[in-house]
């Protein structure tokens, strides 16, 4: 059986490589740019059969050089919500997306894709996969939008599986390499290593200082409902992908805080207390947000489940415990630890500012 996994080097593709592996699905074509070459750091425990630079690859599998493909797992995109370029955002999240599903759809292939809570924009209309519901507030999100919208025109003539998930805000391992756009989890852990503090905006929009509040997700739950689908090749459409829950900035800062000092023999703190003791700090609201800020995302899970989809999300309080560790033990957070899966079994600023989800 033969994969593609676009943005394989990625956030969730490098998670979703690490599963099929774990499968034992070695016969992966890994798609990426490595021009940010520290991205290799994520491929390097990975079983692949091959890698191609994003630049050669679309034109060359609408030919067909790729021979037979069960299922491309499409993840690669421009997911920077601060990138003001929109012909090359539409280049690379639009263009391409389209190229890759008229390929697929002549030639049979599945194919699962990454769309993005960002079509939603302020989420003042709600989170269904409705038009109702879709003003995307950038071009990001609009690009993603304009895919989905052909993958709805395309979807009654469908002849294979096709699928998007609109991802929500989402965390965990191998995002190292995002810098800036990695998830607020990522980045609490550094500003707590270093400053022994972690810093939200305070007060905004009729929200109290770190009330703002996104529908966090743990990679591997988006993982696994990745992998669902791949099971369920009769379901397509485009369905909302986060925990179905609403939870503050305050909460991933309390986890966060929490974990590192559970890992240095100290108890729990309350939120009070940490904010009293100068280990959660909020800083004023930045002027260049205002109006531009989603303070609520919550993924409405109906059409999900209507679909057959019965996983269960873990919380931010047990998703993050298990993340903050693994980035202590490994350093950069790549892989999963045993207790993450077991999990999964069972059940800065900047990153606050500008993301609305995971690539």
């Amino acid at each position: 059986m033969r994969i593609i996994v676009t943005g394989a080097a990625g956030f969730i593709g490098s998670n979703l490589v690490q599963a099929l592996n774990a499968r034992g699905i070695d016969e992966i074509i890994a798609v990426d740019d490595l021009e940010q070459g520290d991205k290799f750091r994520n491929l390097v425990d990975l079983r692949i059969a091959d890698y191609i630079d994003k630049r050669e690859f679309y034109a060359a599998f609408a030919r067909g050089h790729y021979g037979k493909v069960e299922t491309v797992f499409h993840q690669g995109a421009c997911s920077d919500t601060m990138q003001h370029d929109g012909r090359a955002m539409l280049d690379n999240n639009y263009r391409d997306s389209r190229v890759l599903l008229d390929a697929c759809r002549a030639r049979g292939t599945r194919l699962l894709y990454a769309s993005s809570a960002a079509t939603y924009g302020d989420g003042a209309r709600g989170f269904r996969e409705q038009p109702a519901c879709e003003r995307p507030l950038n071009v990001y999100g609009y690009s993603k939008l304009l895919f989905d919208q052909v993958v709805r025109r395309a979807l009654p003539d469908a002849r294979s599986q096709v699928i998007g998930f609109r991802y929500f805000n989402v965390y965990g391992a191998r995002e190292q390499h995002k810098e800036r756009m990695a998830s607020v989890a990522f980045h609490h852990f550094n500003q707590f290593r270093s400053d022994g503090k972690v810093r939200l905006f305070g007060a905004y929009n009729g929200y109290d200082a770190g009330m703002q509040e996104r529908d966090f997700v743990w990679v591997n739950d988006v993982v696994a409902v990745n992998l669902w689908a791949f099971e369920h090749g009769a379901v397509s459409g485009v369905f909302n992908l986060g925990s179905g829950r609403a939870q503050p900035f305050n909460d991933i800062a309390v986890s966060t805080v929490n974990s590192l000092r559970a890992l240095a023999g100290e108890p729990a703190l309350p939120l009070a207390a940490l904010v009293q003791g100068g280990l959660i700090e909020y800083v004023d609201f930045p002027g260049a947000l205002v109006g531009k800020y989603q303070c609520h995302t919550q993924a409405d899970l109906g059409a999900l489940r209507a679909a057959g989809c019965t996983h269960t999300f873990v919380s931010v309080e047990q998703g993050v415990a298990a993340y903050v560790r693994q980035l202590a033990e490994g350093g950069r957070g790549r892989g999963a630890s045993r207790e993450a899966e077991s999990i999964v079994a069972r059940a800065s600023l900047s990153e606050q500012g500008e993301r609305s989800r995971g690539d």
